[in-house]
């Protein structure tokens, strides 16, 4: 056995095809182009190397952000054994890399380099396919087996590094982003009628393993693509499960507090210097602290940033789901971990202006200017830093949604963030509404969720459904959450990490019972109790209330505007869904920013927004309907 190959790493975004049939190298030179170009694309997520890899069957491309072994790390990756290659390219951050390494070694394989990609592909050449099951980390990678001539595709459990790929005759086409498999030129931007039910009744939210575009799939978070000779296999290697919980209250709190602690300081993790977005709730909160203990051991001082909007000290209208603002708590943060901070504002024309940029950067409509705004704060955090620890996912995880504790959701059969539908609807045609048949479409897709997740037979009907909420929301809601993270960083080469999508804490704190997760009606009881000792009480206990949005008038104004040029468009591809006067009528309306049609922030103007992302997608990638 040799190993003979280039010095290799990690990070940031793939690319690749591969077919059986073909001989890509009968035209090397235009597919080593295609490669290139499906590269080039995604310079944002990786804008320090590329490298490409082009055999027989298969072409992989890799464009790389460095945070792990600095000196040592391009990729394509390949080993030699026996004769044959075997390459990768990943994007993503392994935390068990050191436990995978010793065990390689103590078997007789040796590293040449201290990157957490020569761990993944060292491991697939010792344990075969299965491998994954050992990873810890965030990640998606593609493996190319020279021997057997297959291509294998993965995805971490929770898909916060995202896959999507197509299928095009026989040939299969992926990339982390669609932008990159629409350079291939059998690939090409369609939407059909189910891309559109999900559009309009699901977005921003997605249903798990579709890519909106007809004949594009995102990889399933848990899964693998397996393509060979043989045809094609998805095997599932990981999913959430029901289990009784067995520890007491007082060794619930301990061990969810132990691991909370651990994740965070596992994904710490990095070869250049890490920050935190800050926003004075206890979830961020909580991942500041704690990377600023451990830095503080090393004589280091933490970097926090905080997001707000020109304007809220005046407009901010508090509300149930929005209570109060985030500064006056952030400056308590800032005073107990005497981190350097920086407060971010975003003016409300910029958030207007980068609802285009976001739709380019998810290659779809969005979640409007949550993710427009969050796209601006990442282009000025990522003018400094490179790595950023997020407090994403602790509401879905540990409960600390409305939905979890209000009874009127339990038992709806529907998904508690859309509880109505027509919000979405009375803006379209009648003859559009009629064919989307969104009722049916999306009490299916409920229905198939809920159905991959077993209650406890000891659970009551409220239990159950709280457990059915609790599966919805890591497997829906989070997903959005996740997806909006990762583009709207590493659109600017900025990689967001986010320790409460840890798989050991989320299988652990799934199955502790209702009464524990609130106990005494707290929302959160258990992430706060875990907690006492390592934040201000004023903070551990602040009543939850979510990223920020604008409030100013002129913001809502501008929108309107921007709208109504739309519509006074002829050729603008939304005239086919929209009626007009409906849609005039809305835009002259007073608009409740206490009643979201999708989550807690997603609005009035937030569908004024989304509208205008569909405009902006149609237009700017050219979409072919076909209904």
């Amino acid at each position: 056995m040799q190993f003979n190959s280039s010095k290799v790493g990690a990070m940031c975004g793939i690319a690749g095809f591969f077919n059986i049939r073909k001989d890509y190298l009968e035209k090397k030179n235009h597919y080593l182009g295609i490669l290139s170009e499906m590269g080039r694309v995604l310079i944002p997520r990786g804008p320090d190397s590329r490298g490409v890899f082009l055999r027989k069957h298969v072409g992989l491309a890799h464009t790389r952000l460095s945070v792990i072994d600095l000196e040592d790390g391009s990729q394509p990756m390949t080993r030699k054994v026996d004769g044959y290659d075997y390459s990768i390219v990943y994007n993503g951050e392994l935390y068990n890399t050191g436990e995978l390494r010793e065990n390689l070694e103590k078997k007789g394989w040796q590293f040449e380099t201290t990157s957490d990609t020569e761990v993944i592909l060292l491991s697939f050449l010792h344990e075969g396919t299965d491998f994954v099951k050992k990873l810890e980390g965030i990640f998606s990678f593609a493996i190319y087996d020279g021997r057997h001539d297959k291509c294998i595709l993965y995805r971490d459990s929770f898909g916060v590094k995202p896959l999507f790929y197509m299928v095009a005759g026989e040939e299969l086409v992926f990339s982390s982003e669609p932008k990159a498999i629409f350079r291939h030129p059998a690939c090409k931007p369609r939407v059909d009628i189910k891309g559109l039910r999900e559009l309009f009744g699901m977005g921003p939210a997605r249903i798990p393993g579709s890519g909106l575009y007809q004949g594009m799939r995102e990889l399933k978070p848990g899964t693998y693509l397996s393509c060979s000779r043989y045809g094609r296999k998805e095997v599932t290697y990981w999913r959430l499960e029901s289990h009784p919980h067995e520890d007491s209250y007082e060794d619930t709190v301990r061990k969810a507090g132990g691991l909370i602690d651990s994740a965070i300081v596992r994904q710490m993790v990095s070869d250049v210097p890490i920050c935190t977005f800050l926003s004075g709730g206890v979830d961020s909160s909580l991942v500041s602290a704690i990377c600023q203990r451990e830095l503080q051991k090393r004589g280091e001082k933490l970097n926090t940033f905080s997001f707000d909007f020109d304007g809220n000290e005046k407009y901010f209208q508090a509300n149930t789901f929005q209570p109060s603002q985030d500064r006056p708590y952030v400056a308590q943060m800032v005073a107990f971990l005497k981190s350097t901070h920086h407060y971010l504002s975003c003016d409300y024309e910029s958030q207007a202006n980068l609802l285009k940029e976001s739709v380019l950067a998810h290659d779809m409509p969005c979640m409007a200017d949550v993710d427009s705004s969050l796209l601006y704060f990442c282009r000025e955090v990522s003018k400094t830093q490179k790595v950023v620890l997020t407090g994403e996912c602790a509401d879905e995880v540990f409960g600390g949604y409305p939905w979890f504790h209000r009874k009127e959701f339990f038992g709806k059969d529907m998904f508690p963030w859309t509880p109505d539908l027509s919000p979405r609807t009375e803006l379209l045609q009648e003859d559009f509404v009629q064919q989307l048949a969104l009722e049916d479409f999306v009490q299916d897709v409920y229905c198939d969720a809920v159905a991959q997740i077993e209650p406890l037979p000891e659970e009551n009907e409220v239990e159950t459904n709280r457990r059915q909420i609790g599966y919805l929301n890591i497997r829906f809601f989070m997903q959005t959450l996740l997806n909006r993270m990762d583009r709207t960083s590493m659109h600017w080469g900025l990689e967001a990490r986010v320790p409460f999508a840890d798989r050991k804490l989320v299988e652990y704190v799934f199955n502790i019972p209702w009464e524990m997760k609130a106990k005494d009606g707290m929302v959160k009881h258990i992430l706060r109790q875990s907690s006492v000792g390592k934040l201000p009480d004023g903070i551990l206990f602040r009543k939850k209330s979510p990223y920020p949005k604008s409030y100013h008038p002129f913001y809502e104004e501008l929108l309107g505007k921007r709208l109504m040029n739309v519509l006074e468009d002829s050729h603008s591809p939304l005239h086919q869904f929209v009626e007009r006067e409906r849609v005039v009528q809305f835009i002259n309306s007073v608009k409740d920013y206490g009643k979201p049609w999708y989550g807690q922030l997603m609005a009035g103007p937030q569908m004024l927004a989304y509208l205008l992302q569909i405009h902006y997608w149609l237009t700017e990638y050219g979409v072919e309907v076909e209904i």
